[in-house]
């Protein structure tokens, strides 16, 4: 928006959502009795449009764009549109705000602190993933503060609409994202609850994922593991041929990571990784028990099942810019040895962030972002809930509590992935988070509050509505 007319309007759009708390707030005290139409109420949020309504029993789903500033330093530099879901319950329930620091889903879902509490959801589109991405894409406005602005931002146009008490939550990357708002602003959320949310607090310290790729599960499931990475390397030459020809069958182009050889080797040192992040113990009987006596299709499938040979290509590193930029600005990136691979094998090792950004996006580290964030949790937390799964290697390095934290908690989910969650904590810990949780959301019923161990969702499970994915189409990102 170079036009000064340009930015005049850019300007006047901001000021009216920028105002937006209060003419949320008129639009409640015309119907607290429900009679306005929900849709109404939404829309009648200055920068609030509605892109469809989607029908689900015992719900209002909508999908809208809502007016947000590229810079909330200086709003007046122009604006984007941010996409956003509403399921919509009841405005006398509680509100969780859900993101999975990565794009919304349009199909109606609903996170497990929403069936806990039996609440609406409101769900927010990680800045910078398409179509929530400002043109032009200056990419210094993608970092934690940023968008830690924009769910404030939301939370203030929908707090008039949905007044009762909010809880922030997410998975992964979400779940960082979650614990980052309430770092910035502690004051909107009653309560977080943030699962499989690695804290990289140094970035160059990368010792836990060794140690914990040492002992997870079984000597015998590693050991096949281990074996199908090394006979993938070892038969590099071979697989790297069967890897053109799929490449050219599926129209894949490696300008970003830089050539087929360089995917090739990424592609195969994510593969015990992805292992741990999306399958079970169970899982490893699926594994080619004799690796070096496989077929060169067995090692292939085996790689391609976990690790998806299109990952490191082009098409599908582009979706994923943002993360990537993420990681090598802030996030930080894991880098972990592969003991049981001789060197010779190995060409470039975990490659860093930079390798799946295109060139032409300037990217510096910042070591003092989750530094920040760290300390902030270990002697801020309040009303925050970790939940972390057993065998998933983005938890070997977890956010921790300190002296200065209140009424919160770091659970750990026993045999579980990256899709850890409440349901799957040992009894015990599965009910205080329970009840902490319908509690934080202020709905808890007299008879938890007498006897957490009592706790349970109110909402009954919805084979639909609760479905729990855990999203596959990168392996080496959170």
């Amino acid at each position: 928006m170079r036009k000064a007319l340009r930015w005049l309007l850019a300007l006047t759009v901001l000021i009216g959502t920028l105002g937006t708390a209060g003419a949320a707030t008129a639009a409640d005290a015309t119907g607290t009795d429900g009679t306005t139409d929900i849709k109404e109420r939404l829309l009648s949020i200055p920068g609030m449009s509605l892109v469809e309504e989607k029908p689900y029993t015992g719900y209002r789903f909508f999908v809208l764009n809502y007016t947000q500033p590229v810079d909330h330093r200086r709003p007046s530099k122009g604006t984007f549109q941010q996409r956003i879901t509403v399921l919509h319950k009841d405005v006398s329930r509680p509100t969780v705000f859900f993101t999975s620091g990565y794009n919304v889903s349009t199909t109606p879902r609903r996170s497990e602190p929403t069936q806990i509490v039996d609440g609406n959801q409101v769900s927010l589109e990680y800045r910078f993933f398409t179509p929530s991405r400002p043109q032009p894409a200056d990419w210094t406005k993608l970092d934690i503060w940023q968008a830690a602005s924009d769910q404030h931002r939301v939370f203030k146009a929908l707090k008039g609409i949905y007044g009762k008490k909010w809880i922030s939550t997410g998975g992964s990357k979400g779940g960082m994202t979650a614990t980052y708002y309430e770092r910035f602003y502690p004051r909107d959320m009653d309560g977080v609850v943030a699962y499989v949310a690695p804290n990289d607090v140094v970035n160059k310290e990368d010792s836990a994922y060794d140690r914990f790729f040492a002992r997870v599960g079984t000597k015998e499931c590693r050991d096949r593991l281990n074996g199908v990475q090394r006979e993938a390397l070892v038969r590099r030459e071979p697989l790297e041929k069967k890897y053109a020809a799929f490449a050219q069958e599926n129209g894949l182009t490696f300008t970003t990571i830089g050539s087929l050889d360089k995917a090739y080797e990424a592609t195969v040192l994510d593969y015990v990784w992805g292992f741990w992040q999306y399958s079970l113990l169970s899982d490893c009987d699926q594994i080619p028990a004799d690796a070096k006596n496989a077929t060169d299709d067995e090692i292939w499938t085996s790689v391609d099942t976990i690790s998806g040979f299109s990952a490191y290509a082009d098409q599908g590193l582009s979706n994923y810019t943002p993360y990537y930029y993420q990681a090598g600005t802030q996030l930080g990136a894991p880098t972990i040895g592969f003991p049981h691979i001789e060197k010779q094998y190995i060409r470039y090792g975990y490659q860093p962030p930079r390798n799946f950004v295109p060139r032409d996006i300037p990217m510096k580290f910042q070591p003092q972002a989750m530094r920040d964030i760290d300390t902030w949790v270990r002697h801020n937390a309040r009303h925050m809930l970790f939940v972390n799964g057993q065998n998933d290697p983005w938890s070997a390095e977890p956010f921790r509590l300190g002296k200065g934290a209140k009424d919160s908690y770091v659970f750990t989910a026993p045999g579980m992935n990256h899709g850890a969650n409440v349901a799957g904590l040992v009894p015990e810990q599965k009910a205080l988070a329970t009840a902490r949780i319908l509690d934080w959301a202020g709905v808890a019923p007299s008879a938890v509050q007498a006897d957490p161990q009592t706790a349970k969702p109110l909402a009954k499970f919805d084979a639909k509505l609760d479905k729990r994915d855990v999203q596959r189409e990168m392996t080496l990102r959170p």
